[in-house]
């Protein structure tokens, strides 16, 4: 079983709850894994998942739309890799890396995983 990996992808989006996040904008970073079976062992790109294409619909669904949360952000995200490259298994985790929360010391995230 092959998984392609895309993590730390850092996309700037206009994301959250409060309108602030919203018009400002921030950082979000994606880390990515979708299980594609044995392609790409033919050492074609044509046969294999391209993690720069990969890379591309993340950020094509963070910036087509914005969404108050993580947990749609990440399911949006899932959604059109499923579609865009069928793989056996998809994983997208979006975390804020800018947000405190209740103004300590770490990171929120949300993790999507499919089927």
């Amino acid at each position: 079983m092959i998984t392609v990996e895309v993590d730390d992808l850092r996309v700037f989006g206009r994301h959250g709850v409060h309108e602030e996040e919203r018009e400002r904008g921030q950082d979000f970073l994606f880390d990515v894994e979708l299980e594609v079976g044995e392609r790409g062992t033919s050492d074609q790109i044509e046969d294999a998942v391209d993690y720069v294409e990969v890379a591309r619909v993340v950020q094509a669904v963070s910036d087509g739309q914005q969404f108050k949360l993580l947990e749609a952000l990440a399911s949006a995200v899932a959604d059109e890799l499923e579609r865009r490259f069928a793989p056996q298994r998809v994983r997208v985790r979006v975390r804020k890396p800018e947000v405190r929360p209740a103004g300590l010391e770490g990171t929120v995230a949300a993790t999507v995983t499919r089927p």
